[in-house]
């Protein structure tokens, strides 16, 4: 397992760590030239003191820039770390709370997105990989309450204030999971979802609470493993018809795009795991996660040897550090 410290350039792979501290393995793994981020789960957190004597080590890692630290982490059933860390409670009490009062319910999420900006980035950690912007209308259970709503206004005005106090926190935001996961029953965990509606009813509703946020220059989005069959046969995630076409050229979005988890059942259908890295970059992804598979991971690394450095990429990327003051 090879690699010289990066140089000025973002890799983008995303890798997580087995445990609660690095070992030789990560440190190596983590210095490679196309590795640029690292992504923590429940089980790299003990405490806040190991917490921050991990994300130290982590961000210690000999390459400039550092790495892109995220965690998932929008309250609710998602929220990794808990004991010693505020409880967010589930994005969709806040849209309960905006039907019976819209300021409370646009203060309190703008309290939400400073609290876990303001805890999160006192370890170091760049990311939440929140608000969800997919809509809930009971149809997915892995959606479900993580949804602030199902009507398209209250989503668009709950994840603003959001975003609000998460770049006042100075954390970027990320919405997900762009074009909308909310209206289909199965699992991208576990197996590849489909949503056959036209892409005119498809753009009335899943698409519409990402417009205004796009239009609001949101720092970046995570792309959904859905295949929407109006506009593409695989998944939006590995998509240049959803990527390059709609999100970029026809919204004009110019924020980081990530990948969802490249290892999840929903992006499998494509081909191995380096076929699924290749589409994905080349649909225009700037970051792809690969979790919970170590030799996966380092076999990526070595398939992907050859892919260029890209600068843009690399500044979409460096603008999601997370920054001392409000954004």
């Amino acid at each position: 397992m090879p690699g010289k410290a990066a140089q000025g350039r973002i890799g983008p792979l995303m890798l997580d760590v087995g445990g609660l501290e690095l070992n030789a393995e990560d440190r190596d793994v983590l210095a490679h030239p196309l590795v640029g981020g690292v992504i923590l789960f429940t089980r790299n957190y003990r405490d806040p003191d190991q917490l921050r004597a991990l994300c130290a080590n982590i961000l210690a890692i000999k390459r400039s820039p550092r790495l892109l630290l995220a965690v998932d982490h929008e309250g609710g059933r998602v929220q990794r770390f808990r004991v010693g860390f505020s409880r967010i409670p589930a994005m969709r009490t806040l849209g309960k709370r905006y039907e019976e009062s819209a300021k409370a319910a646009l203060d309190e999420a703008a309290n939400h997105g400073f609290t876990i900006g303001t805890e999160l980035g006192a370890f170091g950690i760049d990311l939440c990989f929140a608000p969800v912007l997919d809509r809930d209308i009971g149809v997915s259970g892995v959606i479900g309450d993580r949804a602030f709503a199902t009507k398209i206004d209250e989503i668009v005005e709950l994840a603003r204030a959001f975003r609000s106090g998460l770049n006042r926190a100075g954390m970027a935001a990320t919405g997900k999971h762009f074009p909308g996961h909310g209206a289909v029953a199965a699992d991208s965990h576990l197996e590849l979802p489909v949503d056959r509606r036209s892409l005119g009813e498809l753009e009335r509703t899943e698409l519409a609470p990402f417009r205004p946020l796009i239009e609001d220059g949101i720092e970046s989005l995570m792309m959904a493993h859905v295949r929407y069959t109006a506009v593409d046969q695989i998944p939006a995630s590995l998509s240049r018809k959803w990527i390059a076409g709609t999100l970029r050229r026809k919204l004009r979005y110019r924020g980081a795009v990530f990948c969802d988890d490249l290892s999840m059942n929903g992006a499998a259908v494509v081909g191995t795991m380096a076929e699924r890295a290749q589409l994905a970059l080349a649909s225009g992804c700037d970051m792809l996660p690969v979790c919970n598979d170590r030799p996966a991971a380092i076999k990526l690394i070595e398939d992907l040897r050859d892919v260029p450095p890209s600068p843009a990429r690399s500044r979409r990327l460096a603008s999601l550090f997370r920054t001392e003051g409000p954004r």
